[in-house]
């Protein structure tokens, strides 16, 4: 008999775990510019990248355009991006940060960075942790792929 690994021993569930105490972490530090952590990482994406088409966006940031799509709705309508058709393809729609993005953009680095700072892990703890993450997601990846396995 295979022997079960107990709930508190599941290195899954404690990722689970943290990550919903990320989601609320990150929806209290971004609660003053009414914006969520999805709409969070594809302004980061923006604000690194500049303009690009839903399509790259959406690879980027792991959201398929079922997701993606209402969520940029919700910036545009908020007047954080603009959407436009691209004039050298028409199928492709092109993704840009409007003016109050960019003001915005040392505001927000700004408060959610000094919420990071408030976890209270060093540098190198921090970039240890999401190395180790990353790792992890890596090898998942390669099993996931490999159907074997299952």
């Amino acid at each position: 008999m295979v022997k079960p690994i107990l709930l508190d021993q599941q290195l899954c569930f404690s990722i689970y775990q943290a990550h919903k105490v990320f989601n609320h972490f990150y929806a209290k530090a971004l609660e003053p510019f009414h914006l969520t952590y999805s709409q969070y990482i594809v302004l980061l994406v923006l604000w690194e990248q500049g303009s690009t088409s839903v399509k790259a966006l959406g690879q980027k940031v792991g959201l398929d355009s079922g997701t993606l799509t209402p969520l940029l709705k919700r910036l545009e309508k908020d007047d954080w991006v603009s959407r436009k058709r691209s004039k050298v393809d028409e199928r492709r729609l092109e993704v840009s940060l409007t003016a109050k993005a960019q003001d915005m953009k040392e505001q927000v680095y700004a408060h959610v960075g000094s919420c990071v700072e408030a976890i209270g892990l060093s540098e190198d703890s921090y970039l240890q942790i999401k190395n180790d993450v990353e790792s992890l997601q890596n090898r998942l990846n390669e099993v996931s792929e490999d159907a074997k396995v299952f």
